[in-house]
């Protein structure tokens, strides 16, 4: 089936573009709020799921036993931009578990953020494995293998006792079976598993509200949204989606971007948990059909609904700072 255009892009008063994509919305009793497109093809989180991931170094303890931060524990679910707070914290993680940069098995690359990137270059340095958006994670699944006394090297295969931790918690989380034959490599070279858009966002309602998890879990859930509400900076950085709505929204709101127009939500006062995708891979999309379910379904202050109306409708400009179009969800998106 094709999926509905869900997002359109503008061009003085024409459409120029349209991106089609899916969405599930489902509570914590894994009952369905709403289903738009093919939500049961399987599609691959990727850094989406970063917070479940984070859920076994917080459940076990183990973020307690090295003396994590909340500022630490949030960038353990980040796709950060690279900024000097960033790979600081990153780095002090790592610290406290006695390991340094080079236990890091994520790869090195440029940092994400424009800014961050041409400072480092202009200060004539080269990026390191602390600057990869994945860092502040892979320092927590470092911390996650010191704290169950293995040896981190090896920690992104999949046989290692932390993804076998880390695979085991999203199983349990979406209900959702991480299997061999769905499964994939990440960009940061973790195991990635692909599942239908209902059991991600089952698994958000989980984390969201605590519903159908151990008394550990919901305390390594709630302290794991604590943390990102008190620190959305360290999630994704300067000028970010991620940054600017969990700023102006706290705990009510729980987002985070994956790979390939993937984005995925708790909205712990409504029980429910969000997963979506844009077809295309279209990041703008994805971040556009967010803003509008944040709209539709959140009860929203007028300074909050001012905030998420320009994160769902951004205006586009050219080079000369001239207006030309905005990208904004479908006329009769969620209609």
């Amino acid at each position: 089936m094709d999926n509905p255009f869900l997002v359109e892009v503008t061009r003085g008063n024409l459409v120029e573009s349209r991106h089609r994509g899916s969405i599930a919305v489902i509570d914590a009793d894994g009952s369905t709020v709403l289903s738009l497109g093919d939500v049961e093809r399987r599609v691959f989180p990727r850094s989406a799921v970063k917070a479940l991931q984070a859920m076994p170094l917080v459940e076990t303890g183990i973020a307690d036993k090295y003396g994590l931060t909340d500022e630490e524990i949030a960038l353990a679910c980040a796709s950060h931009s690279g900024e000097p707070e960033h790979a600081a914290v990153a780095e002090a993680m790592l610290a406290k578990a006695g390991k340094e940069v080079a236990c890091l098995e994520c790869g090195v690359h440029w940092p994400m953020g424009e800014a961050a990137n041409r400072a480092l270059a202009a200060q004539g340095q080269q990026p390191s494995a602390l600057h990869n958006n994945c860092s502040g994670k892979h320092a927590g699944f470092i911390c996650l293998a010191c704290g169950m006394a293995e040896d981190p090297k090896g920690y992104v295969t999949a046989g290692h006792p932390v993804q076998r931790a880390v695979r085991a918690s999203l199983e349990d989380l979406t209900g959702a079976s991480h299997t061999d034959e769905v499964g994939g490599i990440d960009g940061c070279s973790i195991p990635t598993y692909a599942i239908p858009l209902p059991a991600l966002a089952f698994g958000f309602a989980k984390f969201g509200t605590g519903v159908g998890m151990s008394r550990e879990g919901q305390i390594a859930a709630q302290r794991i949204r604590r943390a990102v509400a008190r620190h959305p900076f360290m999630v994704a950085g300067t000028g970010r989606f991620d940054t600017k709505l969990m700023e102006i929204l706290g705990e009510r709101a729980f987002v985070k971007v994956g790979a390939e127009g993937v984005y995925c939500a708790a909205f712990p006062e409504l029980g429910y948990g969000v997963a979506l995708k844009a077809d295309d891979g279209g990041v703008r999309a994805a971040e556009a059909m967010m803003a509008g379910l944040v709209l539709h379904y959140l009860p929203l202050s007028d300074n909050e609904r001012a905030t998420v109306e320009a994160l769902a409708q951004p205006v586009l400009k050219n080079w000369n700072g001239i207006e030309v179009g905005r990208i904004r969800t479908a006329p009769d998106f969620l209609q």
